[in-house]
């Protein structure tokens, strides 16, 4: 997600995971404390899936927002969080971090 979400952001997320970019740093009073953990990126390996994703996008949309996003990865990437719904980190097929971490909750 690349740009705003609404309140209860995650609410009935099921399975799959999700990367929300919160510039505005406002995630943490939009989500869904009772459908879903999240963190800042903490995996090489999901890392490089967001950016092939962001990169992705911006092939087949020709976005100029995403492509800047790009241009300043190593800023871009503090502003993105992990999405995961509770319980479902177990069927990830690579962990969500590379040492254990609790979910970031500010």
């Amino acid at each position: 997600v690349l740009g705003r979400i609404g309140e209860n952001f995650g609410a009935g997320f099921t399975g799959g995971m999700a990367f929300v970019y919160d510039a505005e740093e406002r995630f943490s009073q939009l989500a869904n404390p009772d459908s879903i953990n999240w963190q800042r990126i903490a995996s090489s390996h999901w890392e490089r899936q967001l950016h092939d994703l962001v990169s992705r996008h911006v092939a087949e949309t020709s976005s100029r927002y995403a492509a800047m996003l790009l241009q300043d990865w190593g800023r871009t990437l503090r502003h993105f969080w992990q999405v995961v719904p509770k319980g479902y980190e177990k069927y990830l097929p690579v962990p969500i971090a590379e040492e254990p971490a609790a979910a970031e909750r500010a």
